[in-house]
């Protein structure tokens, strides 16, 4: 049995932009306990000012019962262009996300970051869909997987498409295996087009609760 690490603080006390706290420790536990609580980490300034834990209101989700997929990009997939592949290169996945285009100079996604979420995959809750185009690494997702629920945090593209192609191919895997409720955390413009919507925290976790309560939902292999 997984033991409780200390609680992030009442939810009636959290900001409606999002923040939660600050500092902490960054391993198993507290990832674990953070994302049953519906708070993800996100440092400030690419970690020069410390930690942050939040959970944003409104929160974005993907609507998996409403998913769309342009006609445009499923053509794509069907051509055989790009070979989509998971968890056989999630670090590779994370450090691309990290230092990809313009992200190198400002990312939030620090060493720390990487270490904790590298420790996460290797227990079985943090997944990573590549896509491969004549043998390299041109885009890929990753995120947390709790009960039904799964949170991406972050995706990269090096080639046009690879980035929706690894979203897609992640959502279709995940409602194959009874996924429900897909968090996105923070909307954007980009995501709409595949059914990204807006809902607030309370109603986040009220899905988040239900899907809890449920079996994994990443298939086995």
């Amino acid at each position: 049995m997984r033991v409780k690490p200390l609680t992030f603080p009442d939810s009636r006390h959290w900001t409606h932009e999002g923040l939660v706290a600050f500092g902490g420790a960054l391993n198993v536990e507290r990832l674990l306990d953070a994302y049953e609580h519906g708070i993800f980490p996100w440092p400030v300034d690419s970690g020069k000012d410390g930690l942050a834990w939040w959970s944003p209101d409104p929160r974005a989700i993907l609507t998996l019962a409403n998913f769309h997929v342009p006609r445009r990009l499923a053509r794509t997939l069907s051509s055989g262009r790009f070979v989509v592949t998971f968890d056989q290169a999630f670090e590779h996945v994370v450090q691309q996300c990290a230092s990809v285009g313009d992200r190198k100079q400002n990312t939030w996604i620090t060493p720390e970051i990487i270490d904790a979420y590298r420790a996460l995959h290797e227990q079985g809750y943090a997944h990573s869909v590549e896509v491969w185009k004549d043998g390299a690494l041109s885009g890929g997702l990753y995120g947390v997987c709790l009960g039904s629920m799964f949170a991406g945090e972050s995706m990269f593209s090096n080639q046009r498409d690879a980035s929706k192609v690894a979203l897609v191919s992640i959502v279709q895997r995940l409602i194959g295996s009874g996924c429900t409720l897909f968090d996105i955390q923070i909307f954007s413009q980009h995501l709409s087009q595949f059914g990204a919507i807006e809902i607030s925290r309370h109603d986040f976790m009220s899905h988040l609760t239900k899907a809890l309560t449920n079996p994994h939902c990443w298939p086995t292999p």
